[in-house]
């Protein structure tokens, strides 16, 4: 492409911008200023979870741009940390937790609020790090609660 930008900022080898940036020289060479990178990384994200088959770099882009972590991502598509790092270390993720990582991005994206509530909580739990589950008797009903 002539003329355009190789954006690999976002940790993606496949994207070209054909504008929405400017080119300003310093001193200590050319610098690149993206007009608005989180909406860049938005339309990113759509067209990641529009095409075919997600690389490893790809599901890692999704499962950032989500803010979550391996543990978070693994926990909600149900498997571990170590398989979720595995996929964005080879890129070959099993054709099921394709499609539903695919899904919760777009309904994350679209401001789904169950699907934001659990990615939420499953964030607010890799800070935590407990496994303690606290149970109290409330009006004669029980709820429980993670320890902090």
């Amino acid at each position: 492409m002539k003329n355009a930008y190789h954006y690999t900022e976002s940790g993606l080898r496949n994207i070209w911008l054909a504008n929405g940036y400017t080119v300003r020289k310093t001193k200590y060479g050319e610098g690149i200023a993206i007009h608005d990178a989180d909406g860049l990384h938005r339309a990113i994200a759509r067209a990641l979870a529009n095409k075919p088959h997600l690389t490893g770099a790809e599901v890692r882009f999704l499962r950032k741009e989500m803010g979550m972590s391996q543990r978070g991502l693994g926990e909600l598509l149900g498997v571990t940390d170590q398989a979720v790092a595995l996929w964005e270390k080879k890129g070959r993720l099993p054709r099921t937790a394709d499609r539903l990582l695919r899904l919760i991005y777009v309904e994350h994206e679209n401001g789904n609020a169950p699907i934001q509530a659990t990615i939420k909580r499953l964030n607010d739990m890799d800070q935590q790090g407990s496994d303690q589950i606290i149970a109290e008797e409330y009006k004669g009903k029980w709820k429980t609660r993670l320890a902090a």
